[in-house]
């Protein structure tokens, strides 16, 4: 499932990047901390790998 805006786009990236190691879990917030502990690392490389072009900058509420 592809990321819905760029936001989450990049909050997903945050927290694939912790779950490798990359940066530190104590570094992440709201909505990547979240996906962190909630999402496996191929759910979350899915969402990462999004292309950002003709995202919205958020994901509009209802």
């Amino acid at each position: 499932m592809p990321a819905t805006s760029k936001a989450q786009q990049k909050a997903a990236g945050a927290a694939l990047a912790a779950k490798r190691g990359e940066i530190p879990k104590s570094k992440l917030r709201g909505a990547s901390k979240e996906m962190l502990e909630s999402m496996t690392e191929k759910e979350l490389e899915e969402f990462a790998s999004t292309r950002r072009k003709g995202l919205p900058n958020r994901k509009a509420s209802h």
